[in-house]
């Protein structure tokens, strides 16, 4: 499967971007958190994979959730 340039490059540039926001909300409780890195990797993901964005949006929405599950507290 090739995937264009420009696609892994503007996915890239998005996750980055969305990541350096994210540093800025220090008073986050950690759920926040890993919901808001669960959706950057999965939009970065589902644009990568699905290209487009219908892809993106999906991909944010399924790490969203997969992210606001995710408990570190849990063993």
């Amino acid at each position: 499967m090739h995937i264009p340039y420009k696609t892994r490059s503007a996915a890239l540039l998005a996750a980055l971007t969305l990541t350096i926001t994210m540093t800025a909300c220090g008073n986050m409780s950690q759920r926040d958190k890993n919901t808001a890195t669960g959706a950057v990797i999965g939009g970065a993901a589902g644009a990568i994979l699905g290209g487009g964005a219908v892809g993106t949006i999906g991909g944010a929405a399924v790490g969203g959730v997969i992210g606001n599950q995710v408990d570190p507290k849990k063993k």
